[in-house]
Formats: structure tokens, sequence, C-alpha cells
């Protein structure tokens, strides 16, 4: 028994002594002491001679005795988001052009994934809803010409884009967050307008603007109703992680030559109806309540599945002070920081694209006022630019504001990175960011106000063999589990961790650390479910 305890066990009985001699015949019986909590901290090196104090209510076992113990997890394994956006509007990331095969779409697509996992990432951004079409068979809208170069076309062969980015991107531990454009009908990078478009089927919900694109009216309930049933279809039929929406509400004032947005006619029925707002107002207020009514609707169907928003990087011109810009409240009538404050998102994504050092949109005084204005906790990951160049200095920016993100937001870290194009294309970039920052993989933050349900302990097992030390494991609700962490540590040395698809159920480790002399000396697994909840552990003493 420990010095520790047994002091502890002597100062109890003096106490209980002392105070029967003189308790009166009319006071109440005390209670029982309650147990002393040790608390769950994450399991410490120890050296043999000294057990670990067991968290649980029962008193540690002789240091010959222990062999496992069950605990909250270990704190070396890092949460953070680390998405790229892959762009497929005028094939900016995938696919490379129109009307690829099959094979060379699915190789390409392979190939941003396993970057975004060769580089410890853990989240695609995909979009699959460019301009009112889909990258996936839908009943809703056609199929996008920038798949085939053809609007309305399947792929040859026949496959849906969708349900294998999905498989994929999951095979290899990545979330899957579909990012759709909610009020775009036709792009100016085109391809001729399929009768399947609805600016073919419902003309009385699109106007024209005067650069050449095509945008459905937000104010319109019949607007709002169809983008609210292609997103509900996307959840409800797909193994998706989360809806993501960009900075496209009401269109920038370049797209229609800087002329006020041609919505006199729905503008006219609105006043005929006795409204009383002003048009600045009433724009403002159908977006929000679109942006509402999906945020309610996704829950009521599948609550893990997050939502997330990314609005220009700038609210208002002077929020804060010294913070000058376009002014996106009045101009894309997105009242940003209102969905933020009402916590109508799972996870915000401000496309914060400007440099530390650049006075009036600086990176961190920005991201210090969106964290002020997040009062109801929801995760703050900013979109950052990784397309400033590829040499040393540009590298260091993109690495710095990593830094000062994790520094600000330590609670829930994380970043997107515009986009996956420049990652791939400024090799000293990615050895930059895969050597420094990302060195080590990452758990994506959890939600518990999503789903706060822990999963179940694993049961664990290992076996030497040869110079390997195999572990496996099993799980009574594996379906329910989305990666597993494998903790691990050579003798006195650091602990150390592994983060593994839901796919996976061994691993093979050195035996004998490589290049030392110490052997493998505990282990444990946990188990991470859709939400990011990680289960207790057990961990295990190998003999």
């Amino acid at each position: 028994m420990s010095l520790r305890l047994r002091s502890l066990h002597l100062i109890v009985l003096s106490v209980l002594i002392t105070s029967g001699c003189s308790v009166s015949k009319n006071k109440t019986p005390q209670q029982s002491p309650a147990p002393v909590e040790v608390p769950q901290d994450p399991p410490v090196v120890v050296a043999e001679e000294v057990p670990p104090v067991s968290p649980l209510p029962a008193p540690a076992p002789e240091p010959e005795e222990i062999k496992d113990y069950i605990t909250r997890p270990k704190t070396p394994v890092m949460k953070e988001f680390r998405a790229a956006w892959v762009a497929t509007v005028a094939n900016i990331n995938w696919p490379s052009k129109p009307g690829l095969s099959t094979a060379d779409q699915q190789k390409e697509a392979i190939r941003l994934l396993d970057y975004l996992k060769d580089h410890n990432f853990n989240a695609v951004i995909f979009q699959v809803r460019p301009q009112a079409d889909a990258l996936y068979q839908s009943d809703l809208e056609p199929w996008s010409y920038f798949l085939t170069g053809q609007q309305g076309k399947a792929p040859e062969p026949y496959y849906d884009p969708l349900n294998f980015w999905i498989k994929e991107a999951h095979d290899r531990g990545i979330e899957m967050h579909v990012w759709l454009n909610p009020y775009r009908a036709h792009h100016t990078t085109k391809g001729e307008i399929s009768p399947k478009s609805i600016i073919k089927t419902n003309p009385e919900l699109v106007v024209k603007l005067k650069n050449g694109y095509w945008w459905m009216d937000p104010a319109l309930k019949g607007t709002q109703d169809h983008s609210v049933a292609v997103v509900m279809d996307l959840v409800k039929r797909y193994d998706i992680d989360g809806i993501h929406f960009d900075d496209y509400f009401y269109p920038y004032a370049s797209y229609n030559n800087n002329e006020d947005f041609p919505d006199h006619v729905s503008w006219k029925a609105y006043q005929a109806k006795g409204g009383k707002l002003s048009r600045a107002d009433w724009r403002r207020e159908s977006v929000n309540v679109f942006i509402e009514r999906l945020y309610r609707e996704i829950k009521a169907e599948k609550p893990t599945v997050k939502f997330g928003l990314s609005p220009f990087g700038i609210w208002r011109p002077g929020y804060p002070e010294s913070i000058a810009g376009m002014d996106q409240y009045n101009e894309l009538y997105a009242d940003a920081r209102l969905w933020l404050n009402k916590g109508w998102i799972d996870y915000y994504t401000p496309q914060l694209y400007w440099k530390i050092n650049q006075t009036a949109q600086s990176f961190p005084v920005l991201l210090g006022w969106w964290a002020g204005e997040n009062t109801k906790n929801r995760h703050l990951w900013p979109g950052m630019n990784v397309d400033y160049g590829g040499d040393e200095k540009n590298s260091d920016e993109v690495i710095n504001q990593i830094m000062i993100t994790r520094g600000m937001l330590p609670e829930s870290k994380g970043a997107v990175h515009w986009s996956i194009g420049p990652l791939l294309k400024h090799q000293g970039l990615s050895k930059a960011l895969v050597d420094g920052p990302y060195k080590n993989q990452a758990l994506v933050p959890s939600s518990p106000w999503l789903d706060a349900e822990v999963p179940a302990v694993p049961v664990v097992a290992s076996q030497t063999v040869s110079n390997k030390l195999n572990i496996t494991w099993q799980h009574a609700n594996a379906q329910e589990v989305f990666r597993w962490v494998v903790y691990y540590k050579y003798n006195n040395g650091p602990w150390q961790y592994k983060i593994v698809s839901k796919n996976d159920r061994s691993i093979e480790l050195p035996k004998v650390q490589e290049g030392k002399t110490a052997t493998i000396s505990h282990i444990a697994v946990t188990a991470v479910n859709r939400s990011g909840n990680e289960s207790d552990l057990k961990e295990i003493r190998i003999k």
C-alpha cells in the first residue's frame, strides 16, 4: 500500500475515534465519508515500484497484480479539424476537365484523398452542387456539366461519384462534408442549359444577371423549398458527415454590373401583401429564415450531420474598428453574425483570406472578433488562403495562421484550406505542413451539443509475433465507430498514438523502439464515434 493511502487511512481513523467520543445522543448519525475521488487525468508514466492510483472506487492493486485498468483517454492525441475545399465549379479542383472517363475521374479523386490522408488531414469539403445541378444521382436536379461535359448526362460507365468519394474518404478516416451553393442556378463557365435545369422547369424562381449568371430569388418560398429539398435528399440518402455552404447568398454586386439584384416581382408581391420591412431587411430575413429552417430540418433527420457555413470574412466594415472591406450585410444580404449568435450552425468557417499583418483585414484581428460573437460555443474553424506562393515566406504565413488559431481557440482547434489545388502545387508548403503543425494525426473535435454519448470501451488483445506486437480489438457496436485510436508507449517513454479508420481491427507495432533498446510496455485502444466522442480506455501492461 502506498504511503499516501496509509496516511489517508490513519487520518480517517483518528477523526472517527475522536468524533465518536463526543457525539451527543440528539445528533443525527453522520453518513460514512464519501470515497476520495482521484481525478481522472490521463495515465502518466510511472516507475515500477510506485503503482498507478486507480480512478475506480476500489483501491489500486499491488504492483505485481496490476495488469490493466479503465480511465479517461490520454492527452497526447491532437484534436483539430483539418480540411481542404475541393471545388468542382469550373473544374477548379476536380475533375480536371469535363467528360473524363469514369476510371480517370476516380483516379483523380483517389490522388486527392491520398494527399489528404498522407498529410494528416481529417476532412474534405467536396462541392456536389455548383449550379443547381448534381455530382451525384438526383431526381431533383440534372447531372452536372462539370462532370460529363453535358448537363443531364450521367457518367459512362455509370457510377455515383458522391458514393465513391464517401467510401474512399471514410476508408481513409476522412470526414465527408458536401458543399452546395444554395441559390446559384447557372455559372458563366456553363455549358448548355439542360431541359431539366431549374431555369427551364421553374423559370418563375430565377433571374438572369448582367454578366451571364442565373440566380434563384432567395425571397421566394419556392426557392427555399427546392433548396431545402435538395439538402435533405442528400442527408437522407448519403452517409455524409456534414452539409456546407460558402459565401454566395445574394450575389456579389459585380455579377450584375453593380446594379441592384433584379427581384422587382417578388418585392412588389411582398409589399402587396402588407410587408413592412425595408427591401434590404426583407432580403436578409429571407436568408435568415432559410438558414434556420435548414438547420432544424437537418437535426430532425440526422442530428449528427454537422451544418457548416463559410461566409465572407468581414461581417461589416468597422467590426472591429480597424477593419475595412466589403459589407456583406448590405451587399450579399447575409447577416452572418446573427447565424453564429443564434447557433444555427455547428461549425463556422469565415473566409479569412488575408495575411496576419494586413492591417485593414488582419487575420488574427478578424478571428478574434468572430470568436467574440460565438456565444453558443460552436466550432470556429477559419478558412485560410494557401495560395500565397510556395516559397518559405508564404509557407510561414500559412503555418503562423494555424498556430495563431491554435492559441486563440484552444478548445476547438481547426482550419479549412482554400483550396486543395495550391496544396498540391506548392510542394514546399505541403512539406512544411506535414513536417510542422500537421506532423501528427488529429481527431476532429467533438460536438457535444449534437451527441454526448461516449462509445463503449473496445475489447483488446495482443500477441507477440517475431519482433512485432500484434494488437487486435473488437467492439459491441462497431457500426457506430468512425475511428479508432491506438495508444502505446515504450518503457518509461512518452505516450504515442496512431489513428486508424473504422474498417481496421488490428495493427502491428515494433516490439523494440526503432533505434533504441526500449520495449513496448503499455497499450490501449479507444473508439471514436461520428460526433467525435472518444471512449474510455483499458490500459494494458505488456509483460
